[in-house]
């Protein structure tokens, strides 16, 4: 469906620490990683991609715009969800199914320390 997505960030080094404790796991890895330009990609199994990308102007986007991360388990989502609270992000939705977007649409909302809003999401009755 799509090759890639990136979100600026004011502090790289800030974000990849919490991007690394986030999608760990979600099975999406840091693969590459760049000091010229101030960045990281990170993979997940079917080789889509997201990168962060340094900008000392970075300014959040609009509220109704978010990344969500297919995740492989509900206890994965469950983990993205606690590991962004302890690396600084904000919850925006607390763990728990979603019935208004599917009977098996489980997932969790945070807002990153730049103000990125992100998503886990496990879409399967298992």
């Amino acid at each position: 469906m799509y090759s890639h997505v990136s979100l600026a960030v004011r502090d790289v080094e800030r974000a990849r620490s919490f991007y690394d404790a986030v999608l760990d796991p979600l099975d999406y890895p840091r693969f590459e990683e760049w000091d010229w330009e101030g960045g990281s990609g990170y993979r997940s199994q079917n080789a889509e991609s997201f990168w962060i990308r340094a900008d000392d102007d970075a300014r959040p986007p609009s509220s109704r715009q978010h990344v969500a991360f297919a995740a492989p388990t509900r206890d994965a989502v469950d983990e993205f969800h606690e590991q962004a609270l302890e690396q600084g992000g904000e919850s925006d939705g607390a763990p728990g199914l979603r019935p208004e977007y599917g009977e098996h649409y489980y997932a969790a909302y945070v807002v990153d320390p730049d103000g990125n809003r992100i998503e886990a999401v496990r879409d399967s009755a298992d």
